[in-house]
C-alpha cells in the first residue's frame, strides 16, 4: 500500500505535503508524489515547448517535496503523469495500491469547485480510493 499526494507547489499542496508525510509515517508506507501534466491538444513546436516547460516545473516541485519527505524519514517516489491532475492521481493510486489520495485545496466554495472542476471536487466524485482534502491554513 501507499499514500498518494497530488503536489503542485501551491499553498494548499504545501500543507497537504505535511499531512501526507504524517499519514505515510503513521502507517509505515511509502509516499508517491504525483504531478499531472496534461499534454496540450494541438501539436506544434510552441505547444511542445510549453508542455516540456510544464513537465519540468512539475518535476522540480516534486523533487523539492521529495526532499521534505526523505528528511522526515518517509520513503518517497515522484511521478509526472501525462494526464490532468485528477486522472493522474486516480491512475497512480491504482498502480500503487493507495490507502488514500491526499490533495490540498485553495479554499474555494463547493459551487466554484463544481463549476470550475477543481481537482479535489473531481476526486471526491471519481475516486474509488478515499480522498483526504487538506484545507489551506487560515492566516490570523
Amino acid at each position: 500500500m501507499s499514500v498518494v499526494l497530488g503536489y503542485d507547489e501551491s499553498p494548499g499542496a504545501a500543507r497537504a505535503l505535511h499531512i501526507a508525510v504524517e499519514v505515510a509515517a503513521a502507517y509505515g508506507e511509502p509516499l508517491v508524489l504525483v504531478y499531472g501534466a496534461a499534454p496540450p491538444g494541438p501539436v506544434g513546436e510552441e505547444y511542445r515547448a510549453h508542455y516540456e516547460a510544464v513537465r519540468q516545473a512539475g518535476r522540480s516541485g516534486l523533487e523539492r517535496a521529495l526532499a521534505s519527505a526523505e528528511e522526515a524519514g518517509v520513503p518517497a517516489t515522484v511521478e509526472v503523469i501525462d494526464r490532468g491532475p485528477a486522472q493522474a492521481l486516480i491512475e497512480a493510486a491504482a498502480r500503487h495500491a493507495a490507502r488514500v489520495i491526499v490533495v490540498g485545496s485553495w479554499g474555494e466554495s463547493p459551487i466554484r469547485g463544481a463549476l470550475l472542476g477543481s481537482t479535489p471536487h473531481k476526486l471526491l466524485h471519481l475516486s474509488t480510493v478515499p480522498v483526504l482534502c487538506v484545507p489551506t491554513e487560515v492566516e490570523d
